[in-house]
């Protein structure tokens, strides 16, 4: 991975990193999916190179006993080093000018990292926000972090597999964006390509497969590691 750098194996990591890596080293799997903390969260990027692109905004909400809480939220615009590489202004609706004007990641991130706290990190292909976000972590705070991902996208693929989901087996696109299941589930449309709104999608979309799964007794986060985790 990237940030594996061998000149930054020896820095000492951010009390935050190390926390965070001394909790979850004794986290169990087998705990009620109604007793957890989750974080949906989701970025906006320069683009897809996962080497030398950047995150520009970054969203999250928390969910509390298995509901949004729309009074924990956390949203952030960040400035990227490379103003140059911002070309997709288009379709993040974010201008340079005011990229330019927003605070460096490394200033927002201690803030986003206690946003998280111990939550288990709910994201629509999170491994793409997750590598941006741990190559983040790495380079400033000397880290990365341990807190488990359950990824809304492999969890609808495993509901489809597990339960061969009438909804699925009608469906002529077998797509699995965000904006696509969200459709197909019935619920509620928020703007693509802003990180927030995206966040509050993929928690959405998180909560109905939980009930759906729940239902045929899935009920711990070792069942659920089996369907939808991510790392």
């Amino acid at each position: 991975m990237y940030w594996l750098n061998p000149r930054n194996w020896f820095r000492r990591a951010h009390p935050l990193i190390v926390e965070n890596r001394r909790y979850f080293s004794s986290f169990s799997r087998y705990i009620r999916l109604a007793d957890c903390s989750f974080v949906a969260f989701d970025t906006e990027l320069t683009g897809l190179d996962r080497r030398k692109d950047e995150i520009i905004s970054i969203g999250a909400v928390r969910i509390t006993n298995l509901q949004i809480d729309l009074g924990d939220t956390f949203y952030q615009v960040v400035r990227p080093k490379a103003l140059a590489r911002t070309g997709s202004t288009v379709i993040h609706r974010l201008a340079p000018g005011e990229l330019s004007m927003a605070p460096a990641f490394e200033a927002v991130l201690p803030d986003f990292l206690r946003f998280i706290g111990t939550s288990l990190i709910v994201g629509h292909h999170i491994d793409l926000d997750m590598h941006f976000l741990n190559r983040a972590t790495w380079d400033h705070l000397g880290g990365v972090l341990a807190n488990p991902g359950i990824d809304t996208m492999r969890l609808a693929q495993g509901y489809s597999r597990w339960h061969q989901s009438y909804l699925f087996q009608q469906s002529t696109m077998e797509s699995y964006r965000l904006a696509d299941l969200s459709r197909r589930f019935g619920l509620p449309s928020y703007s693509s390509h802003n990180a927030f709104e995206d966040a509050v999608q993929s928690a959405c979309l998180f909560l109905l497969l939980i009930k759906k799964l729940r239902a045929g007794g899935i009920e711990d986060l070792n069942d659920l590691y089996k369907i939808g985790y991510s790392r």
